[in-house]
């Protein structure tokens, strides 16, 4: 007879062999998935060779990136903050910055935090689609909302002077002989909390200066390219770190995933 101890360890040795797909940790501290690449650490030399400019239409900066290498505020290392002179008063599109690398389906982990109150940037999937970071907006454009397209689930954000993190699977919009036939989807986790899901977003928001697509027909004109993660910078101060990204293949499925 096995006894139940011997039943533990085969469960347990179970699930170490089961392979994790769209599996993992969330929240803050978050490991990367096996397979995952890490694009942000908190150092020059890995935003330097990840990141570079989205030479959008409102482009101002130049390289290398201005945004600053900063000590955590809370933990030991150094994070990435939002700062670079051409964009001080909100000038939104001027200095943003992208992955070299572009992406269709991922799972990707982000970790923020804002030291003062109103501070704004943006996470933008794809290039295309923003998950806002805004402290004090609980509206439809306002922190951890799929901009103007879900609520802001702020009842899970953690506040000023914490950190936070998203983890979201997103799947891009799917197209036959060139037309959109289904709307590119998400489910996203807040601080641990499950806030979206399976939500489809239907356009890009903000215009030409937001991201790709923006400037197409109303931001209604996606098209079918790849596009890289984005981060914005709005004049403020945001800090960003352990952010990686893992490129899945989603077919039509659901985005839905389980911690």
């Amino acid at each position: 007879m096995i006894n139940t101890k011997t039943l533990a360890l085969i469960a347990l040795v179970g699930c170490f062999n089961t392979p994790q797909v769209l599996r993992a940790e969330v929240g803050v501290g978050a490991k990367p998935l096996p397979g995952a690449e890490q694009i942000l650490d908190g150092t020059r030399e890995m935003l330097d060779s990840k990141w570079t400019y989205w030479e959008g239409p409102g482009y101002a900066s130049s390289l290398p990136i201005k945004w600053k290498i900063v000590d955590d505020p809370v933990d030991d290392g150094t994070v990435i903050m939002t700062d670079d002179p051409v964009a001080a008063g909100g000038k939104y599109g001027t200095a943003d910055i992208v992955t070299k690398k572009k992406y269709r389906d991922f799972r990707l982990h982000v970790e923020f935090l804002i030291p003062n109150k109103g501070g704004n940037s943006g996470v933008y999937l794809q290039n295309r689609y923003e998950i806002q970071v805004l402290d004090g907006d609980k509206t439809k454009h306002g922190m951890g909302a799929i901009i103007n397209e879900s609520e802001s689930p702020y009842h899970a954000y953690n506040g000023l002077g914490k950190w936070n993190a998203y983890d979201i699977n997103f799947r891009a919009a799917r197209f036959q002989d060139g037309k959109r036939v289904h709307p590119a989807r998400v489910t996203m986790y807040f601080n641990g909390k499950k806030v979206h899901s399976d939500q489809p977003i239907m356009k890009v928001w903000g215009g030409a200066r937001s991201g790709i697509d923006g400037g197409n027909d109303g931001g209604k004109g996606v098209t079918d390219r790849p596009g890289g993660l984005k981060l914005q910078c709005e004049g403020h101060d945001v800090r960003y770190r352990n952010i990686w990204i893992k490129e899945i293949d989603l077919g039509n499925g659901t985005t839905d995933f389980k911690e």
